[in-house]
């Protein structure tokens, strides 16, 4: 038997892990939505991905994320990262 990967396979595949983990920001933010507790929705509308980056912009944020609500007692970032990780290994799979 014999197996042949040319260069251009492996461009490619890799081409396509860089696109999806240049995607992870934004599937971050989707998560991270997710699993914010809704009372008023203060919380997931004052929460937006700004550069890259997750910003919860509401001064009880880090109370949620410690487990204060009922609703996620886990908060957004342990949550967040577990499905990142899990996510992130069935891109490399591909």
């Amino acid at each position: 038997m014999t197996v042949r990967i040319t260069r251009d396979t492996v461009t490619l595949k890799l081409k396509a892990l860089v696109d999806d983990i240049e995607g992870m920001p934004e599937e971050a933010h989707r998560v991270w939505l997710k699993n914010t507790p809704i009372d008023t929705g203060n919380a997931r509308k004052r929460t937006r991905l700004q550069n890259r980056t997750i910003k919860a912009k509401y001064g009880y944020a880090q109370p949620l994320d410690e487990g204060w609500s009922k609703q996620s007692p886990e908060g957004m970032f342990k949550p967040t990262v577990e499905h990142l990780k899990k996510w992130l290994k069935r891109k490399v799979r591909k």
